[in-house]
């Protein structure tokens, strides 16, 4: 079974290659973020005519989230429980999955804009209350996955500048400690469960050629509870749609269970 995230930056744009990718990649259920479109835009029929069911939490021109599946989707909750949030952040689903049911939380996880600004206030407050959602979630539902673009390099090998970019956004000790918050609720990043790549990225800026340089940041994760850890045999990065004729920022993050 796989599962994957991908932050497509706009979903009508990207929308010829999500399906090219799940054509060529067919997994079990794709996690997209940045969607940026309203919920009555989302291009369920398109997707069904790909073999996916989906639900999403769409937003006009910003944000916005969705799980495609294969298999039936079902308690579904939009966004974080008792945080007031204008913003489409967060979609939570069941898979009855081969492997029987799986939690799956997709998350777009605030950029923060700078350390000292009103964004990145938000940004903490927001991941507080991430965490103490995710601790409900995993006490109902031990098999658990929480993917998304996190918004976060959490170690000095997740950026490829790590000493000039120190306590910058995606950088802060802030951030990383609300990470390892989120790994201490009995959470394992799959990526470093295995060996990896040197300088392995999931988002380069568009700018002064940030992917040809591999300019990048580690900042899209899979996470997966402690009951599910044994089931995962993989966990990579498919770099090769970020070099599609206008493509997003970020590249896929693939998972392996079972």
């Amino acid at each position: 079974m796989k599962i994957a995230t991908w932050n497509v930056n706009s979903l009508s744009v990207r929308l010829p290659q999500v399906l090219a990718w799940l054509a060529a990649n067919p997994v079990d259920a794709l996690c997209l973020q940045e969607l940026k479109l309203s919920d009555d835009k989302f291009p369920h029929a398109a997707l069904q005519a790909a073999g996916y069911d989906a639900v999403a939490l769409g937003q006009k021109t910003y944000n916005g989230v969705a799980i495609l599946s294969r298999h039936r989707l079902g308690a579904v909750v939009r966004n974080i429980p008792d945080f007031g949030d204008e913003q489409a952040r967060v979609i939570a689903a069941t898979l009855d999955s081969p492997l029987g049911p799986l939690r799956l939380l997709n998350g777009y996880f605030v950029n923060g804009q700078e350390p000292g600004s009103e964004k990145f206030a938000y940004k903490l407050r927001w991941l507080q209350a991430l965490q103490d959602m995710v601790r409900a979630e995993l006490a109902a539902h031990p098999r658990l996955v929480l993917a998304g673009d996190f918004n976060v390099a959490p170690q000095d090998r997740d950026s490829y500048d790590p000493e000039g970019l120190r306590e910058t956004i995606h950088h802060t000790s802030a951030e990383r400690a609300h990470f390892q918050a989120l790994l201490a609720l009995g959470l394992a990043d799959a990526f470093r469960m295995f060996e990896q790549p040197e300088k392995s990225y999931s988002w380069w800026d568009y700018r002064m050629l940030g992917f040809q340089k591999n300019r990048g940041l580690r900042i899209d994760h899979i996470l997966v509870s402690v009951a599910l850890r044994p089931a995962v045999t993989a966990c990579m990065i498919d770099r090769a749609p970020r070099k599609n004729p206008q493509p997003s920022d970020h590249a896929p993050v693939v998972l392996t269970v079972g």
